[in-house]
């Protein structure tokens, strides 16, 4: 079964500059022909920069599908949008099932919140009910490992224990769909090794769906049989992970 599709996703920023802040030589040469021409007056600019373009590719059930890329290349845009962060310009998005993300550190908390209110405020954000929660608390604050700091606001947490309970949180709330982004690489090697057997373990023995951006080539090989590989904002190659991997390497 199909659970996500895109079709032909796009997203366009537009950047607004005007004389009264930074300009280059360029920006001052047009003012000076804008006042030529038409008298004084503050002129203003538009850049449009796209960030995804034409982007087209289903996710069926059960599926781990890594993402890859260098950076600025538009992977973490992609989560975004199929999280429902931010609304895509051109296109839409089907998805079918509760989805989990695991974006940038502190997305999803409330930083005057102690961890134990922002599982429970996560919780309540995919629609489980409070007593769900709390069913689900012990086995995610073990995974976490923050047993000691759990009752402290998250604003005063490492980035490392923010992507521990983050993780935690998201692997263990029984998401149809999990989005992870390389916020992973901000853990230790141990609790890194954790969350690849958390995540193997999700979808070979609960046959959940996980979309897995990374730039550890060792850890797309060893998830995921397919792979994308977004260049430019647009797919540059969509195949088997054992292809696309050395390809991107080379």
């Amino acid at each position: 079964m199909t659970v996500i599709e895109a079709r032909n996703i796009g997203k366009r920023y537009s950047l607004h500059r005007s004389n009264a802040s930074y300009r280059a030589l360029r920006d001052d040469i047009m003012n000076a022909f804008h006042w030529f021409t038409h008298g004084r007056g503050k002129r203003h600019y538009v850049d449009e920069f796209w960030a995804l373009r034409d982007i087209d590719f289903s996710v069926q059930q059960g599926e781990v599908l890594g993402i890859i890329g260098p950076n600025g290349s538009g992977k973490s845009t992609l989560l975004k949008i199929l999280s429902r962060i931010t609304p895509p310009t051109t296109g839409e998005v089907k998805i079918r099932g509760r989805v989990g993300s695991l974006l940038e550190v502190g997305t999803g908390f409330h930083p005057e919140l102690t961890g134990r209110e922002n599982i429970f405020l996560n919780g309540a954000i995919l629609g489980m009910g409070k007593k769900e929660i709390t069913r689900k608390m012990d086995e995610i604050v073990a995974f976490s490992g923050i047993e000691k700091f759990l009752d402290t606001p998250v604003k005063y947490y490492s980035s490392g224990m923010y992507v521990r309970l983050a993780f935690a949180i998201a692997a263990h709330m029984d998401p149809d769909i999990l989005l992870v982004d390389e916020v992973l690489a901000v853990g230790d090697a141990e609790f890194q090794k954790k969350c690849l057997g958390k995540m193997e373990e999700i979808t070979k023995k609960q046959g959940r769906t996980i979309l897995f951006v990374s730039h550890n080539m060792g850890a797309i090989l060893r998830l995921c049989q397919r792979c994308i590989w977004i260049r430019s904002g647009g797919i540059y190659r969509d195949d088997l992970s054992n292809k696309v991997v050395p390809e991107y390497l080379n």
